[in-house]
């Protein structure tokens, strides 16, 4: 990261977990050099919410989130929060709001409302689920690689549980043949092929044809977003049909 910044650097923007290869931030070591380059760090913390990790506590000064994933949780909202413990940085942001009148719709912000009122319950079914399911896609003999950081071979892992209170609900993987993409995307009957992610349904996506295609080719692969990858957000339904959704898929 060093290497990266310049002169005009004011901040660093970091995804507290990253979409779609789920690698995880350490957040006091990134605040120790926003502290002494007297830059702001910025976390996104979408993937985990607040309720598994708090980065304004872990020393971000300030955490964005996609309020229309995890938050609101049923995919009926578009929305946005950011939160700052600075209140000189709070007036700030709220002068800017303010003027480009970026200010959430009365239903919208109740739709968000509602759906924090559940958010514990769903993501622990959710990372339930995605725990299970991370292990049993790990011992199928026709995905080659598993990204989710419950599982005790990711680099990840053991930063994330000092850290977090858990390893959220999203799960990349990929297959050992980009034919088996297309048929995977086709054939799952409970998981939905869509974007988004967060909601109570699963979700499954392609993201160098989807949520990346807008990434450079050559950026991609040094990146790892490559055409045997899926993403697969993880929602509340029963895992054992989850698991067999993604088994019959993958038969021939």
């Amino acid at each position: 990261m060093l290497a990266a910044l310049q002169l005009t650097t004011r901040a660093v923007f970091v995804e507290t977990l990253t979409n779609p290869l789920l690698k995880f931030a350490d957040l006091p070591a990134l605040s120790s050099i926003c502290i002494e380059n007297n830059l702001l760090l910025i976390a996104d913390n979408t993937f985990l919410t607040p309720y598994l990790q708090r980065p304004l506590d872990l020393g971000a000064d300030m955490t964005v989130y996609s309020a229309t994933k995890y938050l609101a949780g049923h995919n009926d909202t578009v929305s946005g929060l950011a939160v700052v413990k600075d209140p000189t940085l709070a007036e700030q942001i709220y002068f800017h709001q303010n003027s480009v009148g970026a200010v959430l719709g009365a239903q919208d912000s109740w739709l968000v409302i509602r759906g924090m009122r559940t958010l514990s319950v769903r993501l622990d079914r959710q990372q339930e689920n995605a725990g299970k399911i991370a292990n049993w896609l790990a011992s199928h003999p026709r995905i080659s690689k598993v990204y989710y950081p419950g599982l005790d071979g990711h680099p990840d892992h053991h930063l994330m549980k000092r850290d977090s209170r858990g390893f959220g609900a999203m799960i990349a993987f990929e297959v050992d043949n980009h034919s088996l993409v297309e048929q995977v995307l086709l054939k799952t009957r409970l998981i939905s092929f869509a974007e988004s992610l967060g909601g109570v349904e699963s979700l499954i996506t392609f993201p160098e044809v989807q949520t990346h295609a807008d990434i450079p080719p050559e950026l991609r692969a040094r990146l790892g977003i490559n055409n045997v990858l899926l993403r697969l957000s993880v929602g509340i339904e029963d895992c054992d049909d989850l698991i067999e959704d993604l088994r019959q898929a993958l038969e021939e």
